[in-house]
């Protein structure tokens, strides 16, 4: 007896040790949400949702109106139930990709549109991602966000087997919508354009370059987006000071500007932090002034 107790105490301790390393058991995702995440543990993969998904609004979003409008229309008709095409969004950093894909929830989220954020090291799991959502009535946008590969990476023929349906046909209520820095997706080299010659035992380094760019003409729409120049970026700086209900004065440009250099860059998410900034430094300098005044 003495043994047993022994035993089912050890057995107890290891399972202890062991029940962090598990993933949850498997439970039907909350469908009430209107954004999920894909999370991964093992070999066990499941969409968890995300209670509170950020909240952009797109009016906000500056210098991208004429990317904004070509989002807008391809998303229109994909919660409409009609023919609407994958979406690549590529260029400069902090210029509004992901704040473009994610401000589209708020704006269609009551047509039905959801969100899924797939990380790029879960790419492998697309296939069982789309057969959990195939069945449901709302539309999917599968959220890849600064979306790159290196050569051979697994998740790269799952994103294109994705995007053309592979032997079954495609879902008609998902959509991928990927953001990235790179137009076509993979690391390009001087080798790629030595056509005639032989590199690293390719015979056709052609055909490399063709698998290469195949992957984001799998996208049907292509969407860029630029560096903003000095009056762009303070266009966006005045936009985000709106946003807390604040003027954009002469010092408030000055220091923005300051901001930027010290940054050593201009875009969107600059002025957005610029803005958090001066938010905070003006509104405790408003509060910390009457103070001031009573001690002297």
């Amino acid at each position: 007896m003495d043994a047993l107790q022994d035993f089912l105490r050890r057995a107890e301790a290891a399972l202890a040790r062991l029940e962090p390393l598990l993933p949850p058991l498997a439970a039907e995702p909350d469908w009430r949400a209107r954004a999920f995440r894909w999370q991964r543990q093992g070999q066990a993969g499941w969409l968890e949702a995300v209670p509170q998904p950020h909240r952009i609004e797109l009016g906000r979003l500056t210098q991208v109106d004429a990317q904004r409008e070509q989002l807008l229309a391809n998303t229109r008709q994909f919660v409409a139930g009609l023919p609407a095409n994958n979406v690549l969004l590529t260029g400069a950093r902090g210029t509004g990709k992901s704040s473009l894909v994610k401000a589209l929830l708020p704006e269609f989220a009551e047509a039905g549109l959801r969100l899924i954020e797939v990380d790029k090291a879960h790419l492998q799991d697309l296939a069982r991602i789309v057969g959990l959502v195939a069945e449901r009535p709302e539309r999917f946008v599968l959220f890849c966000d600064d979306l790159s590969f290196e050569a051979e990476e697994a998740g790269y023929k799952a994103l294109k087997t994705a995007l053309d349906g592979g032997l079954a046909s495609r879902s008609d209520n998902v959509l991928v919508y990927a953001t990235s820095n790179r137009r076509h997706l993979m690391p390009e080299r001087m080798a790629d354009n030595r056509e005639g010659w032989l590199a690293d035992g390719e015979i056709h380094p052609g055909e490399t370059v063709e698998e290469k760019v195949s992957l984001s003409d799998r996208f049907g729409l292509w969407l860029s987006f630029y560096p903003f120049d000095q009056d762009a970026y303070l266009a966006a700086v005045a936009a985000w000071l709106d946003h807390f209900g604040l003027k954009f004065g002469a010092r408030a440009e000055r220091a923005a500007l300051q901001w930027s250099l010290s940054r050593g860059s201009r875009s969107g998410r600059v002025a957005w932090q610029f803005a958090c900034d001066w938010t905070g430094r003006e509104r405790l300098r408003k509060a910390e002034t009457p103070r001031a005044g009573g001690k002297s």
